[in-house]
């Protein structure tokens, strides 16, 4: 649990505490004063009289006193209960969040008092099981491929190296031969710039939070630049981009961005695709979205990777010794910046054909949709909030019309907080145990 949660939770408990001590010091004494200056007033004096009349004298002389002094144990005596069992539970979640620490498999135990929390804390508990085990495993993919980077740069390297000191020692080499080695060369420097930029892709990823700067943007001009700039790429394999379009579609978004994520999908479309096979880009325009499919004809993705291809420094094609084997990490970053855009992703298949589905959201959340949000989330406080002010309304037209004196309703009102108080105390256990489960 985080300090800021800890000291919300803290003052949550210190205001619950305040409000108990007073709503039932108000009830307690509100019943006192009904019971003994109230409706048995005469029979207890009576009572009082016919035992010694001195001290039923002095009790009349000095009532203002013995009162307040009766309201002041009642009001210490609650206060002492209320304190004792807020310290109490206060040890139990310290108690419980050092156990989340030193024992994360262990499951949280709190008494009934706290079960809403302890459904809370076993949710963190088993959230912090989860991320330690993400950690070590993307640790020990990020590893791994470090590992196996370093192997396939030494290769390309090597190979730099080999030629270049060919063409140095060797005074007179044919013409035709240069060329191959210098292409050779050339081809081994672009494969190890290649695997720098993923070495550097790995550090961008993990210590950028990958901030975006919203513009209008023409989606179908952006995936046109990428079509033509990866003209190359589809050439060497003898693949073709046919783009599916409408004149324009504007859309509110990082266009840098975007162009990074939709530029990771094309080429990952062009390394996994059959031979003399057609990439396909669809782009269709909704009311309130924007979906973007990208299509191509190459092996099957197992069922079971569908959804683990957007995890980073995971890959499909495990195989670390291929030439278009990467860092992992290209469709991870796709699905943040989607995601950053208030959009999702998803990848299906579709006999030979591999499917990337994209979404975004045009218009974002609207202030309507975050008024809803605000009132599914609040709308016990509300009821009450409405309600407390119906009360009140109600209260103060029957003190204006004169139906009621002002002290009727008011003992009344308190009368009835002291009911409430005591009822939600009596069975908050049953309703806290049934909403935890």
């Amino acid at each position: 649990m985080k300090n800021e949660e800890f000291i919300k939770l803290k003052n949550s408990i210190a205001r619950k505490s305040v409000i108990k001590i007073l709503l039932y010091s108000l009830g307690a004494i509100i019943l006192f004063s009904v019971l003994i200056d109230g409706v048995y007033n005469d029979e207890l004096a009576d009572s009082l009289a016919s035992v010694n009349r001195d001290i039923y004298y002095w009790c009349v002389a000095n009532k203002i006193i013995l009162l307040g002094i009766t309201y002041l144990v009642i009001f210490a005596i609650i206060s002492f209960f209320v304190i004792r069992n807020t310290s109490n539970n206060m040890v139990e979640i310290i108690k419980a969040m050092d156990q989340i620490i030193k024992e994360p498999e262990k499951e949280v135990k709190l008494s009934n008092d706290l079960i809403l929390l302890e459904s809370k804390l076993n949710n963190i508990r088993v959230d912090l099981v989860l991320n330690q085990n993400k950690a070590k495993e993307a640790l020990q993919k990020k590893n791994d491929l470090i590992t196996y980077m370093a192997h396939d740069l030494k290769t390309p390297l090597t190979s730099i190296i080999g030629y270049l000191t060919l063409l140095t020692d060797e005074k007179e080499i044919p013409e035709n031969l240069k060329k191959k080695y210098m292409d050779i060369a050339l081809k081994k420097s672009l494969r190890l710039e290649e695997l720098t930029n993923q070495f550097f892709d790995i550090t961008r990823y993990n210590l950028q939070s990958m901030p975006i700067t919203k513009q209008n943007i023409d989606l179908v001009f952006l995936l046109e630049q990428l079509v033509e700039e990866s003209y190359p790429m589809l050439q060497e394999k003898k693949l073709e981009c046919i783009l599916n379009k409408p004149k324009a579609i504007q859309f509110m978004g990082d266009g840098d961005k975007l162009a990074r994520a939709f530029g990771n999908l094309l080429k990952n479309a062009i390394n996994y695709s059959y031979l003399n096979t057609t990439i396909k880009i669809d782009i269709k325009e909704y009311e309130d979205k924007i979906e973007i499919v990208f299509k191509n004809k190459g092996d099957k993705i197992p069922e079971y990777k569908l959804e683990k291809i957007f995890d980073k420094f995971y890959r499909a094609d495990e195989s670390r010794t291929s030439s278009t084997g990467g860092a992992g990490l290209g469709l991870a970053i796709t699905k943040q910046i989607i995601e950053l855009h208030n959009g999702k992703i998803y990848a299906k298949n579709d006999n030979e054909f591999i499917e990337f589905y994209i979404e975004l959201s045009k218009w974002g959340k609207n202030e309507k949709e975050k008024i809803k949000e605000f009132i599914i989330k609040n709308w016990k406080w509300i009821l009450i909030s409405l309600l407390s002010v119906l009360i009140c309304f109600i209260g103060i037209s029957r003190i204006y019309l004169g139906v009621h004196y002002t002290s009727d309703v008011l003992g009344g009102f308190l009368i009835s907080v002291s009911y409430l108080v005591i009822y939600i105390s009596a069975v908050n256990n049953v309703f806290y145990r049934n909403e935890a489960k």
